[in-house]
């Protein structure tokens, strides 16, 4: 199929382009700036300029295409709030698509979103659910958690450099998923008539709290690790603080997240449904204890091989 992935720079989006060529799809990506987007073009995928924000854009960037993967969100980093980004971008993403005859769409959303009002991008998650399971387009929703990607700076580095792991709230069991595991399902999408007008929760094997994933880090690593737990009035107080000064908001937004991911309440699912409907076999899915497992091997390794090469450049300085 010929395919408008829409976020293809992001951690998921890019595995999400990877998979989808790798499975002999057409490709074509839009991005704010091409230029920061070179290697997807490496990879064999179309570019084209384009922004949520500028329904122009859209029209153009889904021309020609058969279906649509949205794999796009507001970063904390941008300027405006992630409801213009998130909710405005998305509507407009929509009706360009209908414009364009492109009715096979892929949504990336999140588990529970309509359970948390309150949170910004939960809220929209489930607002932009209800308005696709509302309109005449063929849609999929993958439901997800959290991605073990962002583990690595959050934890791995952290109790590997004996620094400080910050963590927020009550313990709470996240189902981690690789990315590379979620990109399976999306492009697995396209072709499964059993998954149109569906929602499916994707999630990682089992449920996981900081707690053992610091005791994960700790084991590959052989350090200790040096937790520190955020009280959830502190990150309510943050957010009014940010709150009050505009170029902050969407920092703010990010930061209400907590209330989910330190709420206490497990965010997992069952996935035998899931599975079957998207015709995936489990026992390929990444388990977060393999994951973290081959990431200190590769990165101790490549510390070992430095050392190595160190130790060879001080010796050729001796004089004997």
């Amino acid at each position: 199929m010929k395919v408008l992935v829409v976020g293809g720079t992001g951690t998921l989006g890019r595995q999400i382009v990877r998979r989808a060529l790798d499975e002999g799809h057409e490709v074509r990506c839009m991005v704010r700036s091409p230029r920061k987007a070179s290697f997807l073009t490496e990879w064999g995928c179309e570019l084209t300029r384009g922004d949520l924000l500028e329904p122009g854009s859209l029209d153009y960037a889904l021309e020609g295409q058969q279906a649509l993967i949205d794999a796009a969100t507001a970063r904390a980093t941008d300027a405006g709030s992630a409801y213009t980004i998130d909710w405005d971008g998305k509507q407009n993403l929509f009706a360009a698509a209908r414009r364009a005859q492109v009715n096979r769409v892929v949504f990336v959303s999140l588990l529970a979103a309509a359970q948390h009002p309150s949170v910004p991008l939960m809220d929209i998650k489930a607002c932009t659910e209800q308005w696709l399971a509302a309109s005449d387009l063929d849609y999929t929703i993958l439901q997800g958690v959290a991605f073990m990607q962002g583990l690595i700076s959050q934890f791995a580095i952290p109790v590997l450099e004996s620094q400080t792991v910050w963590v927020s709230g009550s313990p709470t069991p996240l189902a981690y998923m690789n990315t590379q595991d979620m990109a399976r399902f999306a492009v697995a999408a396209l072709s499964r008539a059993e998954t149109v007008r569906r929602s499916f929760p994707v999630v990682g094997p089992r449920a996981w709290t900081t707690g053992e994933i610091t005791q994960l880090c700790e084991r590959f690593t052989g350090k200790d690790a040096r937790v520190v737990r955020v009280p959830p009035a502190l990150i309510k107080g943050m957010c009014s603080l940010a709150n009050f000064f505009e170029p902050t908001v969407n920092i703010a937004e990010r930061l209400a997240f907590a209330e989910v991911t330190g709420g206490g309440t497990a965010l997992d699912a069952p996935m035998e449904a899931s599975y079957e409907a998207f015709g995936l076999d489990p026992a390929e899915t990444t388990g977060l204890e393999a994951y973290l497992r081959e990431y200190y091997d590769t990165i101790l390794r490549r510390l070992r091989e430095m050392e190595a090469d160190l130790d060879k450049d001080a010796k050729k300085k001796l004089p004997f």
